[in-house]
């Protein structure tokens, strides 16, 4: 009873109850959904989330930095690993942006090859998200059959250009190889079975009790937050804002094809599932009109600019002065004008844009890249809130967010 007394005042002290009754945790740093390291802080009442904060850094290159140390054409291989699902939207991003810049244009058949090349990525990219995101809610088949349909579609990006994941398949002024034998053919095959598959992955979905109850009204982005976060791509257009780059400021071959712009209204996690579903089929559709283009189309593959782009290799090895020309291109770079550029395309996850100032010598005075994943990590800070803390990966994932292009 002596004892009990003495530590009657110790006990008196502790605060068992707080008046918030808050939490504070720490989701990661890891990559659950998010291909790449983040680290979230959430604070939690109990499991709803009451605030979130996004914290990124944990895989940073120095990206632009390398932009600026590196000759324009030694550069063009790294945008490959900034988002890695969709190597060579990246490359073309890049290649506009300094095309631009020096004032050339790809030669038809280049830019038909380019626009092929970036459209199976994007299904490639899509395949990936539907694949991921559904095995991060519980959907095991799914992630099988869709990766399934990604490694054909590997395959035919292999055959052009002997990559699967980092494709470099783009060059500045044009493309370095024209289709093999027979890829057209192939693609087309590969078009058909994505389509007889498409519904399937949906069969298995859209309906599914377990599907909706974990994407319906979750993650619920109106217009206008969209908006104000800089939001572009599948989460914007999921808002009911019918914009996409390649028919609201077309660039390269879109102006002469037909496909639509998929849109949802509710701007929930379903409806950002059945924009991807559907961008999958205006894809196919695009390729699809692309084959007869191509096959009408000249056989050249790269821009004749001889101050800026090397000669064709049969050249290199017969003609002097374009070995030595290319001999200086390879070794010291090109020299663009002075000036600045900014060039946006529609990459799978939104507006991919590359800022370029040139003071005229080999290396970018300046270089900035517009990534679309990060403007959708940092929507997390406002996404979350009220939300349960099962529902983080849920969100996460179906945002659609790849790291390396957000460290950048």
């Amino acid at each position: 009873m002596q004892q009990t007394n003495r530590l009657k005042p110790f006990f008196e002290n502790i605060n068992f109850e707080r008046e918030d009754n808050t939490m504070v945790v720490n989701f990661g740093p890891q990559h659950p959904s998010a291909h790449g390291q983040m680290r979230l802080i959430l604070e939690l009442q109990g499991e709803e989330i009451v605030k979130s904060r996004p914290h990124i850094g944990y895989l940073h290159r120095g990206m632009e930095k390398m932009g600026e140390n590196m000759i324009y054409n030694e550069f063009l291989p790294t945008t490959d690993r900034m988002d890695y699902i969709a190597a060579t939207s990246n490359n073309y991003g890049y290649a506009l942006a300094v095309e631009k810049l020096l004032g050339i244009e790809a030669p038809r058949r280049a830019e038909i090859i380019r626009t092929m090349l970036i459209e199976l990525n994007r299904i490639i990219s899509h395949l990936f998200w539907l694949a991921t995101h559904a095995l991060d809610v519980g959907a095991m088949s799914v992630f099988l059959y869709a990766f399934r349909e990604r490694e054909f579609a590997l395959d035919l990006i292999e055959d052009y250009c002997g990559a699967r994941l980092t494709h470099s398949a783009v060059r500045i002024g044009g493309v370095p190889l024209d289709l093999p034998d027979n890829w057209c053919e192939d693609l087309e095959k590969y078009l058909d079975i994505l389509a007889i598959e498409i519904p399937k992955y949906e069969g298995l979905l859209t309906d599914n009790r377990i599907w909706r109850m974990r994407l319906e009204n979750v993650g619920v982005i109106d217009n206008e937050t969209a908006k104000s976060w800089g939001c572009t791509g599948p989460i914007l257009r999921a808002t009911g804002q019918k914009w996409d780059l390649r028919k609201e400021m077309p660039y390269g071959i879109y102006p002469e094809l037909d496909f639509d712009v998929p849109i949802a209204t509710a701007g929930d996690s379903f409806a950002r599932y059945q924009v991807h579903m559907q961008e999958m089929r205006e894809s196919s559709k695009i390729l699809r009109q692309l084959v007869p283009m191509y096959k009408a189309s000249p056989s050249q593959l790269m821009a004749n600019e001889p101050q800026y782009i090397s000669a064709t290799k049969e050249d290199i090895m017969t003609q002097n002065y374009a070995l030595m020309q290319h001999f200086v291109l390879v070794t010291q770079g090109m020299r663009p004008p002075r000036g600045e550029v900014y060039v946006a395309t529609e990459s799978p996850k939104g507006e991919l844009g590359f800022m370029i100032v040139s003071d005229g010598s080999p290396y970018a005075y300046k270089m900035k890249l517009r990534a679309p994943s990060f403007w959708h990590t940092s929507i997390l800070e406002e996404v979350l809130v009220g939300h349960q803390l099962a529902d983080v990966v849920t969100i996460i994932g179906n945002l659609n967010v790849v790291f390396g292009e957000i460290d950048r």
